[in-house]
């Protein structure tokens, strides 16, 4: 496993939760609004963390955090992703994956495990535009496949989009929300500029406040929950 960055404490990156957050490295998309290119492109890899620095912080901080958010990059790519999961909750923490759902394999074998208590998985577009947002060939089965195994698991779970005007259009939005009808979380989140895989984004604006309002008022016709980050 390729540890790209740890963020030793975050208010924000699980929900109702003090956590760390490990950043790893390699992702099977190309999402040109990425925020995190260093993840991503291997060109940008800086050396990776060793992973006995992170068992050594976490060691010194049970008690302290509530848990451990992995995200990337793209989590599911490393093949040692569950049995790191398992030896943080041995430590008594939670576990928190971030993930795009392209390897549902390694989704059901974690979920069977039992050893993630939250996943949070990015859904980038409506199916048909995957390809165009995420600039690689996507298997769609392989996403439908996901969304239902988490649906269908008894974890707790998020779906999420970040939502940039250029790029996904209000019915693009209610397209996904039909997607995961019947959904317990659906979370719009607002495009900020910053850096990019493409840089070119770093002008792309997110939707006015009144406007997330509407789509959230159209979108609860299909989900239990629907928030605005």
């Amino acid at each position: 496993m390729n540890i790209g960055g740890l963020q030793k404490v975050s208010f924000v990156d699980y929900p109702g939760h003090i956590c760390a957050t490990l950043f790893l490295q390699g992702c099977n998309f190309r999402c040109p609004f990425c925020h995190n290119p260093e993840l991503v492109n291997p060109e940008l890899f800086q050396r990776p963390i060793p992973e006995e620095d992170l068992w050594a912080f976490l060691r010194n901080r049970v008690g302290k955090l509530d848990g451990v958010t992995i995200t990337g990059g793209e989590p599911t790519v490393h093949k040692d992703l569950p049995d790191v999961m398992r030896r943080i909750q041995s430590m008594g923490l939670l576990v928190k994956l971030d993930t795009n759902g392209s390897h549902p394999d390694m989704l059901e074998r974690i979920i069977g495990l039992r050893c993630v208590d939250y996943i949070a998985m990015d859904l980038k577009a409506p199916l048909a535009r995957y390809p165009e947002l995420t600039g690689v060939a996507v298997d769609l089965a392989a996403i439908q496949r996901s969304i239902g195994l988490i649906m269908g698991s008894s974890i707790a779970y998020e779906f999420r989009t970040t939502v940039m005007r250029s790029l996904l259009a209000p019915e693009d939005i209610l397209a996904i929300g039909c997607m995961i009808a019947g959904g317990r979380r659906y979370a719009l989140q607002r495009f900020v500029p910053s850096k990019h895989v493409e840089a070119g984004f770093t002008a792309g604006t997110t939707y006015a406040p009144q406007e997330l309002e509407a789509l959230r008022g159209e979108l609860l016709k299909n989900v239990e929950e629907c928030i605005i980050r």
